[in-house]
C-alpha cells in the first residue's frame, strides 16, 4: 500500500466535535489558562461544513451550566431570547382523542416553567455558533470541514487524531486536488462527537470503558422547523406528549415548541429498542402531525427545515468510564445528555500547566464529575429509561413519578438488552401501510432530505461500511424484511430488483443525514458508520 506523507501539528488539547460539549470544554480550558497566566493551545475539529451544520436538538434549555461558564452570557449576546412561558403535556389516545395531564401528575424533571430556573426555547445549532465565537475570542483554533477519521493510539495511549483524506474517488484513487489528512497531535484529546461517535465507539471497545455497565440505549429524534402565521404563534409555549401513533410496545414522545420569529419546532423521539421491524420512525412522525393537538399549531404554516439524529439516552447505568490514557469522552459521546460536566476539566488543565507531557489518565476527572450537580441529576434519573422499557410508557411513567416523589429511593431498574437485539421476526407482525403524505402536514423522505441541505461528493468512498455485503439480502430480508429501509429517516437504504430479477441491497449514501441509526439498530450489527469526507452531510440552519 502506498505510504502517504502527512503533515503534523501539535497542540496541548485537541477536541473532536464543535457541539455544545466540545466548545464548552474548549472555552473552560482557555479560561483556566488565562486565570493561571499560562499559554495553552486548544484546537477543535468539526466534520460539518461550518459550526452548527450538524447540530440538531429540541431544545428547551436550562441555563445552569451556561451561568457557570459565562455568567455574563446575556451581555455577550447568547442566542437565548425566548423564555418558556407555558407548559402542556398530553397523552394522545388515538388519532383524534387526547388527554391533557395536570401539572401535579407530571414528573418534576419534565417541568419547563415555574421554579427558580428560567428555561429558554433555543436552537442548539445557534448556541454552538455563539459558543464558537466565544472560544475563538479566547484563542481556540476551530477547523470546520475536517473529519477526524482515526484516533492516534501509540503504546496504549491516545496521542491525537488523524484527519481524513480529501479528494479520494469511490474506487479509492486519488483525484485531482487530493489532500492527505493531517495528524493533529495533542497532550490530551477530548472526544465530543455526539451520540454514537464513531471514534468514541472504538475507544470504548479498545479500552473496555463499558466493562460492568449496561449496554448503551438510544432513541432517534426527528425534527422539523416551521414558519407559522402570526395569529397562531405564542413564543415560549412548550408542548410535550406521548401515546399515539406509537403502540404500547414502542416507546417515545413528541415535542412542539414555539420559538422566536414566528417559528415552531416539532419533532418525535422514538426509542430504538422497538420490536416491530415494519415500523418506520419517519412515517410515525409524519402521521403524528395529523393529530388535532399538533395540527392546530402547524395549519397554514410552511415547513422550512428537516433533520434527524440519534440520542444517547441510557443514563447512568450505561455511562462508560470517561477517562483513558491521553484523553476523555465527553457529552453524548459518553452519554451524559448534558454538557455541564466541564466542571471536571480543570484536572486536564492542571496536568498540562504542571508540565505534564500528556498521555496520563486523568483519573481525578471522574472524582470531580461524580461530585458535580450534573452527575447528581443523572443519578436521580438512572431508572427513567429502563423503567419505561420494562413497564411501558404508562407504567414506566408512573414508576418514575413515584421514584422522584420518594427522592429516588425505589430499586434501580436495568435494561441489559441492546437496542439492535430487540427486533422480532417480521412474520410476527402485520405489515404497516402508512398513509400517503398530503404535502401540507406530512411529507416523503426525499423532499425532507432536500430540506436538510444534505450533500456529499458522489465520487467518494461510501462512509457506510458493510462487514458482510451479502447479509442484508441473505439474512435480514427473510427474517426482518430488511428493516434498514424503514429505520433510516433519509432513504439511504433500499431493496431493489437487480438485472437478474433478484433483490439487491442499495446504499444511497449521498442522502445520509449522519443520524447513526443504522449503526445502532441493524440487528446483525453489520453496518458501521464512519466519517465521510470533511464538510459532507447536512447543513442545518437554526435547528
Amino acid at each position: 500500500m502506498e505510504q502517504v506523507e502527512r503533515d503534523s501539528m501539535d497542540f496541548d488539547v485537541v477536541i473532536v466535535g464543535a457541539g455544545p460539549s466540545g466548545l464548552a470544554a474548549a472555552c473552560r480550558l482557555m479560561q483556566q489558562a488565562s486565570e493561571a497566566e499560562q499559554e495553552l493551545t486548544v484546537c477543535v475539529v468539526e466534520k460539518g461544513s461550518e459550526v452548527g451544520a450538524h447540530i440538531l436538538s429540541g431544545a428547551v434549555f436550562e441555563t445552569r451550566a451556561l451561568d457557570e461558564l459565562f455568567p455574563d452570557w446575556e451581555k455577550r449576546g447568547a442566542p437565548l431570547t425566548t423564555p418558556a412561558t407555558r407548559d402542556e403535556l398530553y397523552l394522545l389516545k388515538d388519532a383524534d382523542k387526547a388527554q391533557k395531564l395536570p401539572n401535579a401528575l407530571v414528573p418534576k424533571s419534565m417541568h419547563n416553567t415555574g421554579g427558580d430556573e428560567t428555561r429558554y426555547v433555543i436552537s442548539a445549532a445557534n448556541l454552538s455558533r455563539w459558543l464558537a465565537e466565544q472560544a475563538e475570542e479566547l484563542g481556540v483554533e476551530i477547523f470546520p470541514g475536517f473529519a477526524a477519521q482515526e484516533a492516534i493510539v501509540e503504546d496504549g495511549v491516545v496521542r491525537g487524531i488523524l484527519i481524513g483524506d480529501m479528494g479520494v474517488s469511490a474506487e479509492g484513487q486519488h483525484k485531482d486536488g487530493y489532500m492527505p489528512g493531517m495528524e493533529l497531535r495533542a497532550k490530551y484529546t477530548l472526544f465530543a462527537e455526539g451520540a454514537r461517535g464513531h471514534l468514541g465507539k472504538r475507544l470504548i471497545e479498545q479500552f473496555k470503558l463499558d466493562e460492568g455497565k449496561d449496554p448503551q440505549h438510544y432513541g432517534i429524534g426527528l425534527k422539523e422547523l416551521w414558519d407559522v402565521p402570526a395569529e397562531q404563534h405564542e413564543p415560549g409555549l412548550v408542548l410535550h406528549g406521548s401515546g399515539w401513533p406509537l403502540d404500547k410496545h414502542t416507546h417515545g414522545g413528541w415535542f412542539l415548541y414555539h420559538a422566536e420569529n414566528q417559528q415552531v419546532v416539532v419533532g418525535l423521539i422514538m426509542d430504538l429498542a422497538y420490536q416491530n421491524p415494519w415500523l418506520s420512525p419517519f412515517d410515525e412522525f409524519q402521521r403524528m402531525k395529523h393529530h388535532p393537538v399538533v395540527t392546530k399549531h402547524l395549519t397554514g404554516g410552511k415547513r422550512i427545515a428537516y433533520g434527524a439524529r440519534a440520542i444517547t439516552k441510557g443514563g447512568l447505568n450505561c455511562l462508560p468510564k470517561m477517562t483513558f490514557p491521553g484523553g476523555l469522552l465527553i457529552g453524548c459521546d459518553a452519554g451524559t445528555l448534558n454538557f455541564s460536566k466541564i466542571k471536571g476539566l480543570h484536572t486536564a488543565f492542571e496536568s498540562i500547566a504542571g508540565g505534564d507531557e500528556g498521555g496520563q489518565e486523568l483519573t481525578t476527572f471522574t472524582d470531580k464529575w461524580e461530585a458535580s450537580w450534573a452527575f447528581a441529576e443523572l443519578k436521580e434519573s438512572a431508572s427513567f429509561g429502563p423503567a419505561i422499557h420494562k413497564y411501558g410508557t404508562i407504567g414506566g411513567g408512573a414508576y418514575n413519578f413515584l421514584n422522584q416523589l420518594l427522592g429516588s429511593k425505589l430499586p434501580n431498574v436495568h435494561d441489559t438488552t441492546p437496542d439492535h437485539a430487540t427486533l422480532k421476526p417480521a412474520a410476527e407482525f402485520e405489515k404497516i401501510d402508512y398513509p400517503r403524505p398530503d404535502g401540507k402536514l406530512s411529507f416523503d423522505k426525499l423532499s425532507s432530505v432536500f430540506l436538510s441541505n444534505t450533500n456529499h461528493e458522489e465520487d467518494q468512498p461510501s462512509h457506510l461500511k458493510l462487514a458482510d455485503p451479502e447479509l442484508p439480502i441473505r439474512d435480514n430480508l427473510p427474517e426482518y424484511a430488511e428493516p434498514a429501509q424503514r429505520y433510516c429517516p433519509a432513504g439511504v437504504y433500499e431493496v431493489i430488483e437487480g438485472d437478474d430479477g433478484k433483490p439487491q441491497f442499495q446504499i444511497n449514501f449521498q442522502n445520509c443525514v449522519h443520524c447513526k441509526t443504522c449503526d445502532i439498530k441493524d440487528p446483525a450489527q453489520n453496518i458501521t458508520w464512519v466519517a465521510p469526507e470533511g464538510g459532507g452531510g447536512p447543513n442545518y440552519p437554526n435547528m
